[in-house]
């Protein structure tokens, strides 16, 4: 059962850096929602993007089982929208991210990859990723609760590229959300 959530309920939010070694290295701040366990860039009303949806299971499990399970079968289509997503950034000298690998992760720490994702953030109810360029910043936040588990993504857009980019990903997103989070229950609850 995943649900959306509004808006109103991100009031008791606080600030913490997501790096470590914030001396060394640049702080990079993140919003920590108390209330459902979730991390973003942005308080939500300032976010481009938004989408929080969650399943309940019937035993718990960690945040990264539930991301190598989301990611352990490429999709093909996500596959060659990534392939698309590349050919089409690509012209505006945006990195090629060529898409999922499929690998599990055994155990990370921060400033790990995932795929493209960077790990920002990690503890046993929590695995924040992030993936930064010019035109936008993303950040999905893989969290539990008990046997329930989170996703929230959001996304900070910089110019009129990440907006336009952002048109089909934010439709996109929150339908391969969903269904990652349907076949995660489903195996979970057989």
């Amino acid at each position: 059962m995943c649900q959306r959530l509004r808006d109103q309920r991100y009031l008791n939010v606080s600030f913490e850096p997501t790096l470590p070694n914030a001396a060394a290295q640049l702080t990079c701040l993140m919003i920590n929602l108390a209330d459902i366990n979730a991390r973003v860039l942005k308080p939500v009303p300032e976010l481009d993007y938004f989408d929080t949806q969650s399943a309940q299971l019937c035993r718990e499990i960690t945040p990264l089982e539930a991301w190598n399970f989301a990611m352990a079968e490429p999709k093909p289509f996500l596959k060659l929208a990534f392939w698309l997503r590349d050919a089409v950034s690509g012209v505006f000298g945006v990195k090629p991210i060529k898409g999922f690998s499929g690998k599990a992760a055994m155990d990370v720490t921060v400033g790990d990859y995932l795929d493209f994702f960077v790990v920002e953030y990690f503890d046993e109810k929590t695995l924040v990723l992030t993936a930064r360029d010019r035109h936008l910043d993303v950040m999905t936040c893989v969290s539990t609760n008990g046997p329930a588990v989170r996703i929230t993504s959001s996304v900070e857009v910089h110019n009129w590229f990440g907006h336009a980019y952002m048109i089909p990903v934010g439709v996109a997103h929150r339908w391969i959300v969903r269904g990652d989070l349907k076949r995660l229950q489903r195996r979970m609850n057989k």
